[in-house]
């Protein structure tokens, strides 16, 4: 199977411009014109979301139907918290691949201007701390664990947080578009969430994201070149157990060696063109890169300092700007699959990596318990 139709909007802190419904179907008409399809040829829709209370509307997969043009087709909802992007493309692609449809659009937005993630994933939870501004009050322990743990420096952050805005330069839907951002000012930006500072930090976006999946068939009649799923799979965990290892959860791990496995993939860091990682604080980086297995563990560090993950690095790292450049929390996972899917098809722009003919999309969720992943080629896999 094949996605041969990629859309985003255009994302921004608020797009006041247009109506939830009218900010889904920016992106599924973007999908669909990329594909040269019309509604009358998509057999399902699958719809990805964060927490319906971040916006406060309940089940907006009913109301949002007839604005996706699924008056009369299947409707799916995934939810799996922030890596509800990647599961929905999963989803859409198992529908393709077990033959219950053939050609599926699956789509994921968030409208932060119009909620309040910040509290809303603050909430008080019985016999447990509160957690306190949002998701960076519970990420940054850990990152801080993976700094005792490995001696990393205390500036990788920044180098990271550095790269991914200066690549999203390059990235016209980008939320942010920070020109002339130095080391310095990342470096002496506020502290949010030691050691997480302001400029390390994801932003607020409102946007949508929109994939035309579909089997060989309608990959042959694709008038672009098809991106070809080799691999993917979700694995999940609890939040909270006995002997989880918050820095490098297991379900990561899992989730990564399946979609090797599909794929062929036995020594990811010299098979792998580029990755889009879910990073939404930056220390993020080093820790998937370790848990993904591009880094043995403790050395997630030393492939980002050495600017391996740079641009023009031999593993390029969310050339788009990646989670800390463009955050619509349900959206986010799906953006990195499609821009994974973008690089294959050679069609990401001013932030293509030469020559990518394999691409890894990454998405993580909750409390670093759900993962999703897929590997995309810019030709069919040969099993």
């Amino acid at each position: 199977m094949a996605v041969v139709g990629i859309g985003q909007t255009h994302h921004a802190a608020a797009r006041r411009d247009v109506s939830l419904p009218g900010l889904v179907r920016e992106a599924a008409r973007r999908a669909l014109d990329d594909a040269e399809l019309t509604w009358a040829d998509v057999d399902a829709v699958v719809i990805g979301k964060a927490p319906d209370f971040f916006e406060g509307v309940m089940m907006p997969e009913l109301y949002l139907a007839d604005a996706l043009g699924a008056a009369g087709k299947p409707v799916l909802r995934v939810h799996t918290a922030g890596s509800v992007g990647g599961s929905t493309a999963l989803v859409a692609t198992s529908l393709v691949a077990a033959r219950v449809q053939r050609t599926v659009l699956a789509l994921a937005f968030e409208k932060q201007s119009e909620s309040n993630a910040m509290w809303g994933l603050s909430l008080p939870v019985p016999f447990q701390q509160p957690l306190l501004a949002g998701a960076g009050g519970f990420f940054a322990p850990h990152v801080r664990a993976y700094i005792r743990r490995t001696g990393a420096p205390a500036d990788i952050g920044v180098l990271v947080a550095h790269k991914d805005r200066r690549n999203a330069l390059r990235n016209p839907y980008a939320h942010l578009h920070e020109h002339g951002l130095t080391l310095a000012q990342v470096r002496s930006s506020p502290m949010l969430w030691d050691p997480i500072r302001y400029s390390e930090t994801c932003p607020s976006s409102d946007g949508a994201c929109a994939l035309v999946l579909t089997d060989r068939a309608g990959a042959a009649r694709s008038p672009r070149p098809p991106a070809w799923v080799h691999g993917g799979a979700m694995r999940s965990e609890p939040t909270l157990f006995a002997g989880k290892d918050f820095v490098s959860p297991r379900a990561g791990r899992d989730c990564a060696a399946e979609v090797y496995r599909q794929a062929g993939i036995t020594d990811p860091r010299r098979e792998i063109d580029t990755a889009e990682l879910y990073v939404p604080f930056s220390w993020y980086e080093p820790m998937w890169l370790e848990n993904l297995g591009f880094a043995a563990e403790g050395e997630g560090w030393r492939l980002t300092a050495s600017g391996a993950t740079a641009l023009g690095g031999e593993l390029p790292v969310n050339p788009s700007g990646g989670v800390l450049s463009t955050n619509p929390i349900g959206a986010s996972g799906l953006i990195r699959f499609a821009e994974a899917a973008l690089q294959v098809r050679g069609e990401a722009g001013a932030h293509q990596v030469e020559g990518a003919a394999k691409a890894l999309g990454h998405a993580y969720g909750g409390g670093a318990q759900f993962f999703s992943m897929w590997l995309v080629g810019s030709r069919p896999p040969t099993g």
